[in-house]
């Protein structure tokens, strides 16, 4: 008799399994168009832009990722600018047969590389100014940030300079301090006239870009950091290129608008002089590696022909010459208060006081070497 009472209950359990399982299996027939577009979501590439908090973007374009794959040839190495700890710079046309430069943000993203890429959108969004590269636009996927600047078909003043073909004809002096003037107004306008003011922190010749007409623009702000107008400095980790780094930053991390003087002035040195702010390449013969150093000894040695660029050798410009490396003097001397200030450096190369503010400094090194002091 017990017989009967298991099968009644195999059967109801038989029953309960089967009517639990076509539920279960309507509840997934149902659920599935939802997973399946969930999953087809996370795999499918995302090109959708994300909000850019506390940036006012004014007119930048927002670039699809498809328009500067295909500006770029798919980033043929090829079309690759330059490289850096940012990532890599492609030449590109866009589809309107406008040249750009793209910068690709490194492909693994950090919380570094995010920050470098919004202060550089930051930065940009806030100083607008003839001597500073300008931003046509930006990409932001889940996986990339691009930067989209309007393409310098004449490189940076470091390539003209420096690394110029032999086939091409070298700077002349007077595009040079065309330049030079070009970046201090382009310096003394983030530090006088934006608010908050910006601070560059990598000032050298391979971030002043010049243009068809060769005038100079200042690029690369992924370093630059805001101040306000009452403040005397801001504390970071040191950060920038060797030789270029005020001894003050270096020591203590404090960076400040005379950071950017001491960087300019080492530009003006390699405008001058076509030489690295920093090259071991000096060493062997018993000079110093870091350009302000050499430059010094051979002042010292008055051996100021041998300091200039061979190209520059005319007599006619020797003055020019002479006063632009006093210039540059000024603006790294080692106590950050006795720089001049970026608008004062543009008053001096339009031939306003530099003569006073030389003899000035040539009194004080006399007055200090008379009183036995530390020279600065």
């Amino acid at each position: 008799m017990a017989m009967p009472q298991v099968k009644n209950m195999l059967g109801n359990g038989v029953t309960g399994a089967i009517a639990g399982g076509v539920a279960a299996g309507a509840a997934l027939l149902f659920a599935a168009p939802a997973i399946v577009l969930a999953w087809l979501q996370r795999r499918k590439p995302q090109d959708n832009f994300f909000d850019v908090p506390d940036i006012h973007l004014g007119q930048l374009k927002r670039f699809s990722f498809q328009e500067l794959r295909a500006a770029t040839n798919n980033f043929s190495n090829k079309n690759i600018l330059g490289r850096g700890g940012f990532g890599k710079v492609y030449k590109g046309r866009l589809a309107d047969g406008y040249l750009v430069a793209v910068k690709r943000i490194k492909e693994q993203l950090t919380l570094s590389t995010e920050q470098q890429f919004r202060t550089e959108l930051q930065m940009i969004s806030l100083a607008v100014h003839r001597n500073l590269l300008r931003l046509r636009g930006f990409c932001m996927t889940t996986t990339e940030r691009l930067l989209v600047h309007p393409f310098m078909v004449n490189g940076s003043i470091a390539s003209c300079v420096r690394d110029r073909p032999n086939s091409e004809p070298p700077l002349d002096w007077k595009t040079r301090k065309r330049n030079a003037l070009g970046a201090a107004r382009g310096l003394a306008y983030l530090h006088d006239h934006c608010d908050p003011k910006i601070i560059h922190r990598d000032v050298k010749a391979e971030n002043v870009l010049l243009d068809e007409e060769f005038e100079a623009a200042i690029g690369d702000f992924r370093l630059a950091k805001l101040m306000g107008k009452e403040d005397t400095h801001v504390t970071t980790a040191v950060c920038g290129t060797i030789g270029h780094i005020a001894p003050e930053y270096f020591s203590t991390g404090k960076s400040s608008e005379k950071t950017d003087v001491f960087g300019y002035g080492i530009m003006l040195l390699e405008i001058i002089t076509r030489q690295r702010a920093f090259d071991l390449v000096r060493r062997p013969n018993n000079e110093d590696v870091l350009l302000l150093e050499w430059v010094k000894g051979l002042l010292k040695d008055k051996k100021l022909e041998t300091l200039v660029d061979s190209d520059l050798q005319d007599a006619h410009m020797q003055d020019e010459v002479a006063e632009l490396i006093q210039l540059a003097l000024l603006c790294t001397r080692a106590d950050p208060a006795n720089r001049p200030k970026m608008s004062e450096v543009v008053r001096m190369l339009e031939g306003n006081g530099l003569a006073e503010r030389w003899e000035e400094w040539q009194q004080e090194e006399i007055d200090c070497q008379d009183s036995n002091c530390k020279r600065i």
